[in-house]
């Protein structure tokens, strides 16, 4: 496979959002804000998710499944793990809490997440499933792991403004 170097190298740099995310998780004695618990959360949540995406392609040819099922069989394994972690997240105490206290800001925050993160996440691969472009699909199941890292990226990003901010009353 190609790409392997690559890939490894995606996991690893999710492996450092992980710990960055267990990290300040520790350091602070445990998120007490539900913003904070959900950033973290998010951190840790989208790092492994890398990991295992990274990972898939390297060790599913390792079984000599080469070509287009090994790629259909790599993006619905993530497209699964990927919205059971976002339903999962989407449905804990913190996450309403943050939704209940930043309403407005939230509501813009997560549209422009999927829009600019999670739609194209999706449809790249979806159009790996659904064998549109076979020449492509390589480069469209990294982009959409790439597009998750960066997506993992935002979150610590969010998680270190997030750190001495105040809750609304």
């Amino acid at each position: 496979m190609q790409d392997t170097d690559l890939l490894l190298s995606l996991a690893e740099i999710a492996g450092v959002f992980v710990g960055f995310g267990a990290l300040i998780a520790v350091r602070s004695g445990g998120a007490s804000e539900a913003r904070e618990v959900t950033y973290i959360r998010s951190v840790v949540w989208l790092g492994l998710w890398v990991v295992v995406a990274a990972l898939a392609p390297v060790v599913i040819s390792g079984y000599d499944v080469a070509g287009h099922g090994m790629w259909v069989a790599c993006s619905l394994l993530v497209l699964a793990l990927f919205w059971g972690i976002w339903l999962t997240n989407r449905r804990t105490p913190e996450h309403r809490m943050e939704m209940a206290a930043y309403p407005r800001a939230v509501v813009v925050e997560y549209t422009l997440l999927i829009l600019v993160f999670i739609v194209p996440h999706n449809a790249a691969l979806i159009l790996v499933v659904l064998g549109v472009f076979p020449d492509l699909e390589p480069a469209l199941y990294l982009t959409a792991v790439a597009l998750a890292l960066t997506l993992g990226g935002t979150a610590l990003l969010g998680l270190v403004f997030s750190q001495g901010r105040q809750q609304p009353a």
